[in-house]
Order: C-alpha cells, then sequence, then structure tokens
C-alpha cells in the first residue's frame, strides 16, 4: 500500500476547510475504498475522513424520505417506512452483500462504487476507467459480466450496486455540498455519465462536492418487486437484476417504472418499456412487446450473449408476479369492502 496522510472531519465546516484536492478521497464505510487500495488502483495521497459528519438520519418530509449520505445498507433496509412505503430499496439491499458489509456501506459510498470488472482489478492489463487512453481489456476478452446497454468501444463495465437499481425506479435525486456552500440536485439517472471515452469519469460529482442525502419522492404504492439473477444464491453481483413497481386501476397500468441492473454503466431505466405499458390494459402480449422495444437496443460482447434473454425472461417473469400480486390485493381490498 502506498504511503497516505489521513485527516477526520467532525463537521461540513471542517470538512469544507480541508480543500480535498485531486488526489484525495473521501473515507466513510471504506467497504470498497479500501480494497481498490489494497488492490492499487486508488493511490490517494489523502484520506479525508467522513464518518463522523452529520448525515446518518432519515428522515420523512411532506415530498417523500430524506436519507442521509452516511446511513448504512443496514440501517436503511431495515426501516420500517422504507419497509413499508419504499419495498423495493429494503428488498435490494437485502438481496446485496453480507450483513456485515451492509453494517459499514453507507448510502453514498453504495452509489459511488467502481466496477467489479475483472480486468480493472488487473492492474497488468490496459483499462481505460483505471488509466484513461490505455484501451479496454474487455472488448474482445472475458465479457460474462459485462455491459449490453450504454458502453462504448472505451469501456464496457457495468455498475455493481443493488441499491442504486431500485432508487433509479423510485426516481431518487442526489443532493450535493461543495466547500463554496453550494448545493445541487441530481436525478439518479442524470448522476451517472455515459463512458464515452472517458469512462474513469463515473458521475457528475466535481472536486471538492460530496453527497449529503439522498432523496426519494412520495411512495408509489402499488407492488413493488426486485429479483436478482446471479451466479450463486447468496453474496454475488447480479448479472441480470429488475426493480419493478407497478400500479393498476382495475385491468389497466396506471404506473409502471422498471430499472435494470448489472447490465450497465449504471442502474438502467427502462423507459421504453415503461412508454409501451403504461396506460395499457395488462396482457402478456404487451409485456412481451414492450420487453422486446426494451432489448432492441441491446448489445452484447460474444461471453455475455446470454445477458439478452436472460434480461428477456426476468423482465417477463417479475411483470407476471407483479400482475398477479396487483390483482390479488384488488380482489382482497373488494373482499373487504363487500364484507364491511
Amino acid at each position: 500500500m502506498k504511503p497516505f496522510t489521513y485527516e477526520s472531519a467532525d463537521s461540513a465546516d471542517a470538512l469544507a476547510e480541508l480543500e480535498p484536492g485531486a488526489s484525495d478521497r473521501y473515507l466513510a464505510g471504506g467497504t470498497n475504498l479500501v480494497d481498490l487500495m489494497k488492490h492499487e488502483i486508488e493511490q490517494p495521497a489523502r484520506l479525508l475522513d467522513i464518518s463522523r459528519l452529520e448525515y446518518n438520519d432519515i428522515d420523512q418530509t411532506q415530498a417523500g424520505l430524506r436519507i442521509g449520505a452516511l446511513v448504512t445498507n443496514t440501517a436503511l433496509a431495515s426501516d420500517r417506512r422504507v419497509r413499508a412505503d419504499w419495498s423495493v430499496l429494503s428488498q435490494a439491499l437485502l438481496s446485496g452483500a453480507t450483513v456485515q458489509l451492509r453494517n459499514r456501506a453507507t448510502t453514498a459510498g453504495n452509489l459511488l462504487q467502481r466496477t467489479r470488472c475483472y480486468y480493472f482489478y488487473d492492474t497488468a492489463r490496459p483499462c481505460n476507467k483505471r488509466n484513461p487512453g490505455e484501451g479496454c481489456s474487455a472488448v474482445g476478452g472475458f465479457t460474462r459480466i459485462h455491459a449490453i446497454f450504454g458502453a462504448s468501444d472505451s469501456c464496457i463495465a457495468t455498475h455493481p450496486s443493488d441499491m442504486a437499481v431500485a432508487m433509479m425506479a423510485l426516481d431518487a435525486e442526489v443532493i450535493t455540498l461543495n466547500s463554496a456552500g453550494d448545493s445541487r440536485r441530481l436525478g439518479l439517472d442524470e448522476f451517472y455519465k455515459a463512458p464515452g471515452d472517458r469512462p474513469d469519469i463515473e458521475s457528475e460529482l466535481r472536486s471538492g462536492e460530496w453527497i449529503t442525502h439522498v432523496e426519494l419522492p412520495s411512495s408509489p404504492g402499488g407492488t413493488q418487486i426486485y429479483r436478482k439473477v446471479r451466479d450463486r444464491s447468496s453474496y454475488a453481483f447480479a448479472l441480470v437484476s429488475v426493480a419493478c413497481v407497478l400500479r393498476m386501476e382495475g385491468d389497466r397500468i396506471a404506473d409502471i417504472r422498471l430499472a435494470l441492473g448489472g447490465v450497465a454503466h449504471k442502474p438502467w431505466r427502462a423507459r421504453k418499456a415503461e412508454a409501451a405499458m403504461k396506460g395499457e390494459v395488462a396482457s402478456e402480449a404487451l409485456f412481451e412487446s414492450a420487453v422486446n422495444a426494451e432489448l432492441d437496443m441491446a448489445r452484447s460482447y460474444g461471453g455475455n450473449d446470454f445477458k439478452i434473454p436472460l434480461a428477456r425472461r426476468t423482465l417477463l417473469a417479475v411483470l407476471r408476479d407483479a400482475e398477479s400480486a396487483c390483482r390479488r390485493s384488488a380482489n382482497k381490498a373488494n373482499d373487504i369492502e363487500q364484507g364491511s
């Protein structure tokens, strides 16, 4: 491990005075950063410990839910409001990592974790995400875990988060702050940058800017499902995952949110599929047409060809289950109403 200095901030004002440089890194839970430092992928000159800052509350607001950047994955997954009204988020969090990691990993750190691409972690191989302009070893290499959406000739790596997939389906917004006291609000979809020819620049965060909160709008209600397909049943990253929020009015789809994980540089919002289904009468033919419209944009790279049919099957299975759950809920409500 390369030598580095360490400083701790106990308030946002103290953090602002530290004036982070380009080679400095913020440290919170450290569940990803410490590993990257051990592999000499990240070699910060200074670590700025932000784990004592005040961003560790989950607050209900008139608009929805305000989640502090330092709220642990365990605290977020177990929060009664999250489990009741934003349950897809709790499901996603509980599907990822071990209990020990969830006890340390933070909300902001989860959003900002780096890819698990084999070549990114192998410093003997070229990687544009690690060293811009060096080349992408995954293109033409072993691509089983790689992207089918949003990739470029410079990078086909995927984002590994489960939590972020659910937050994408919930229309989450990221709140940031910089040392000058300026705050920004970014939709999660716009927070992540496409790889282009600079895949090392992964988000819209600027130098000296940090995440303070993530905000969720009011609960979308309906049926919420998170399904993760992986090589083994526990503690593995998704090959394909789906976050689904479905609300029906009678036979029609009143609202549908779909996001996929394991398939792109960020959680992939399936907007073409959503647009094809919203307001329509739910049916198997509608689901198949909508899913096919989304997957028409997919591109595979040999070793991950299986991801396209896997994504299709997973999306269809989740949509069928969500529709059935909505109908059961409606029938139960009718039975209660008639009984009263």
